[in-house]
């Protein structure tokens, strides 16, 4: 039976969706092909007509993660959804960023260069969100922000303390707020 183009399409979809949840919530490494599609309904042998290797489905789930992420740039909002824990708590559907940085950096070209466009397309559109009459200024206040919030992230779920991961979230937003 064959598959129609649209149909080829949602699948893939399907698998992207799946190994970004699996991705985010473990790590690369922690994950197979296999687990991949299962959780995404489908048969391990159907994964080769979809993609050529793992490190082509990595490269290609973290560029559709970073593609599809929403982004309220609306920059108070954004800062506070962001530095929340309910997005701290939530590791498998939320940034991708926070979640795969750390192992993207050991990734082929074609992952790291996925992430490397994101940034930038990211750093721009913070950049007209965050205050400042200066071009240069609004980046450095972008990158600045931007950074200090993907820090926080990582450091608030890593550590196991409860109250002092919530000050991490609650100083970081403060600190970004008197900025």
């Amino acid at each position: 039976m064959k598959v129609s183009r649209e149909q080829m399409a949602e699948n893939r979809e399907a698998i992207l969706k799946a190994a970004g949840r699996l991705f985010r919530a473990r790590g690369f490494e922690s994950v197979g092909v296999a687990e991949v599609m299962n959780a995404a309904g489908f048969t391990h042998g159907g994964f080769y007509g979809h993609f050529k290797s793992k490190d082509d489905l990595i490269a290609e789930t973290l560029a559709y993660l970073l593609r599809t992420a929403g982004r309220d740039l609306d920059f108070k909002s954004f800062v506070d959804q962001y530095l929340s824990p309910r997005h701290r708590d939530n590791a498998a559907s939320g940034c991708p960023t926070a979640a795969l940085a750390a192992d993207t950096r050991q990734q082929p070209a074609a992952t790291r260069e996925a992430l490397t466009s994101a940034m930038r397309r990211h750093f721009d559109g913070l950049s007209k969100a965050v205050g400042g009459k200066r071009a240069a200024d609004r980046r450095r206040a972008a990158i600045g922000s931007w950074s200090a919030m993907l820090g926080a992230v990582i450091l608030a779920r890593a550590v196991d303390d409860p109250d002092l991961s919530d000050e991490i979230l609650k100083e970081t937003r403060a600190w970004i707020d008197a900025k």
